[in-house]
């Protein structure tokens, strides 16, 4: 063991280019790496070929394949060992199951509160 802490790999999921990139910017500058994906298509493909991700920070809204909470369903049924964040700019939707292990958060997050649960998430 060479003592450096472990990476931690946080899947970025957000169709919006600018909120993408603002989201991948808050990640890399808390220290952990970041891989972005457009859509939940492109999510999907990155963790068919990637068994490196231990987070996927997920939008709900997403124009092009599934939405960020039936993403997250599917990730916790064939990547059970990832952690999920949802963020949406509505309120959680009454009566929809989250999947286990997963946060909601309403835009406008506070970027001290995702950093925050990515380092739980982490530990």
């Amino acid at each position: 063991m060479n003592g450096r802490p472990q990476e931690i790999i946080v899947l970025v999921v957000e169709d919006e280019p600018m909120l993408r990139l603002l989201a991948v910017d808050m990640v890399e500058d808390a220290g952990f790496t970041a891989v972005e994906a457009a859509n939940s298509t492109e999510a999907v493909r990155i963790l068919e070929t990637r068994r490196d991700i231990q987070i996927v920070f997920t939008d709900v809204n997403m124009p092009q394949g599934i939405d960020g909470l039936d993403l997250a369903t599917c990730i916790r049924d064939r990547w059970p060992w990832i952690e999920i964040i949802i963020t949406s700019g509505k309120p959680f939707p009454l009566n929809t199951p989250m999947p286990a292990r997963s946060v909601f958060y309403t835009k406008p997050y506070r970027q001290a509160q995702i950093i925050d649960q990515i380092k739980r998430m982490a530990a």
